[in-house]
């Protein structure tokens, strides 16, 4: 397997993942990548490496370019096990190689998890000289774990960007301008909305000091590598980081027999009714991450669960825990659902949408069996009212 030039004497190095479909509960319909970088200069340097199971893929796109034994640094920018599972397999080669990792975190968290490595602190605004470059570090904790770091290369402007802006997708593309834009960045979206979206506040401290950079290439450590599209992948970081929302609204559901979706039906057609681009979702049918990317920029969410056993439809009761562990914010919501004798369903909803800090739009709805023609009406009229009212403020 060879190595991929992605300017002169850097190379991509790294793995891809055909078969990934799931990562931590994030739904990777398309598979991922395991982005890698060789940089070739007095000192031979490595930039992360891959998830252990494809070590040797890796170690075959080196040895395309020149002998492993040969490499004097290896740059740990996160210490998750896909961006550093192979350190074991690269120290084989290379066992006198120097590894720098984000202090004290990054070291932390190298040694507790590879255990017989020695690692080198860096912090942010420090330099490594190898050779004709400079690499310099920059922190980014939380983007999404303590010790997550950037590392910038003025002489080849380029950014090698670790998680931020990257993207789940398998390809032997390795450009944004390979893809067709719109498809790349739901997929930037999509891993910003499931992976980064707790960390608003750390994301834009980020981007402060990366647009501060003078950068042609943004490589990341998943996905595409960005050279045409930077401003749009960093814009839309910008809106998602400082939760910026559009008219949109989701409504979210799980049905025994029929009658809560009938709800969420006739619900998702009085936001239509109000002029509000409205997306419904079955979380049984919808992966969970799916829903999330489409909640990323929504208004609103409306939330379905008739009652099962004295509580919520388990699948509505983990979606609930999903999105309580991501912490969108600015959203507002309403609950709905049938029952046939207890109706603790709705509550139980509630009581997960109030603690998360969302603003109710109507009181819980609640319907006891099926709903009729009647009930229907009512309901949709004082959603759709409550909604123009909202809107006309």
């Amino acid at each position: 397997m060879d190595a991929f030039k992605v300017k002169e004497n850097i190379y991509w190095v790294g793995a891809i993942d055909w078969n990934l479909r799931d990562f931590h509960g994030y739904s990777t319909d398309r598979g991922g990548t395991y982005n890698a970088y060789l940089i070739i200069d007095e000192k031979i340097t490595l930039i992360d490496n891959v998830y252990a199971p494809f070590a040797s893929e890796m170690i075959s796109r080196i040895k395309s370019v020149i002998d492993p034994s040969k490499i004097d640094i290896i740059i740990s920018n996160h210490s998750e096990p896909d961006h550093s599972g192979s350190i074991h397999e690269v120290l084989k080669y290379a066992p006198n190689a120097k590894i720098y990792a984000s202090g004290p975190a990054g070291v932390k968290s190298m040694v507790g998890t590879y255990h017989d490595i020695k690692v080198i602190p860096v912090k942010t605004d420090e330099v490594v000289n190898i050779g004709k470059r400079d690499l310099k570090f920059i922190q980014t904790p939380l983007v999404h774990w303590p010790d997550n770091m950037v590392t910038y290369s003025a002489y080849d402007k380029i950014l090698f960007s670790n998680d931020m802006l990257g993207q789940h997708i398998a390809s032997f593309k390795r450009f944004d301008d390979e893809y067709e834009l719109e498809f790349l960045l739901d997929e930037l979206k999509k891993y910003y909305a499931n992976i980064v979206l707790p960390y608003g506040a750390q994301t834009q401290k980020a981007l402060t000091a990366v647009r501060k950079l003078d950068i042609e290439l943004i490589a990341t450590s998943h996905g595409a590598i960005w050279r045409s599209h930077i401003k749009e992948a960093l814009d839309l970081y910008e809106k998602m980081s400082t939760y910026q929302k559009v008219n949109k609204a989701v409504v979210v559901y799980d049905s025994m027999w029929g009658s809560t979706e009938k709800l969420a039906l006739e619900i998702a057609e009085s936001f239509d009714q109000a002029s509000i681009q409205t997306l419904v979702r079955n979380v049984r049918k919808t992966p969970l991450s799916d829903i999330i990317s489409d909640l990323t920029d929504a208004s609103y969410i409306a939330v379905g669960s008739p009652t099962l056993n004295n509580g919520l439809m388990p699948s509505m009761a983990a979606f609930l825990c999903y999105l309580k562990g991501l912490n969108p914010r600015n959203l507002s919501y309403l609950v709905f659902g049938s029952f046939g004798w207890g109706g603790q369903g709705v509550t139980l909803a509630t009581k997960e949408l109030e603690e998360m800090g969302f603003k109710q739009i109507v009181e819980p709805i609640r319907v006891q069996y099926a709903p009729s023609a009647e009930q229907v009406k009512v309901i949709k009229k004082d959603i759709t009212d409550t909604l123009l009212k909202l809107q006309s403020k």
